[in-house]
C-alpha cells in the first residue's frame, strides 16, 4: 500500500512538472493561443502560476521585472513539496 501511493504521489508530481514545463516551451513558440490543447494547458496551469504571479507583482522589485519568474518559483514549490509529501507517505503510512 505505501508503494502505490507513493508511485501515484510520484507520478502525480512529475506530470504537474511535465504540464508546467510544456507551458513554459510553449510561452516561448509562436503557437496558436487558441488552440484547444493550448488553452486546456492555460486552464490547468494557470491556477498554480497567477497566485504567484501576484505575489511577485506585489513585492518590491516585481514591477520592474522583464521575465515572468512564476513558473521557476512554481518548479521550487512543486519540489519542496513533492519532498514533504513523499516522507510522510514513507515514514507515516
Amino acid at each position: 500500500m505505501r508503494f502505490f501511493l507513493y508511485r501515484l504521489a510520484s507520478l502525480f508530481f512529475d506530470a504537474a512538472e511535465l504540464i508546467l514545463l510544456i507551458r513554459v516551451v510553449i510561452s516561448w513558440l509562436p503557437v496558436n493561443r487558441d488552440h484547444r490543447l493550448v488553452i486546456l494547458l492555460y486552464r490547468i496551469t494557470e491556477p498554480i502560476l497567477m497566485p504567484i504571479r501576484s505575489m511577485i507583482r506585489r513585492s518590491s522589485v516585481g514591477n520592474r521585472l522583464f521575465f515572468d519568474f512564476s513558473p521557476l518559483i512554481a518548479f521550487i514549490l512543486l519540489a519542496i513539496l513533492r519532498n514533504i509529501v513523499l516522507r510522510i507517505i514513507l515514514r507515516f503510512i
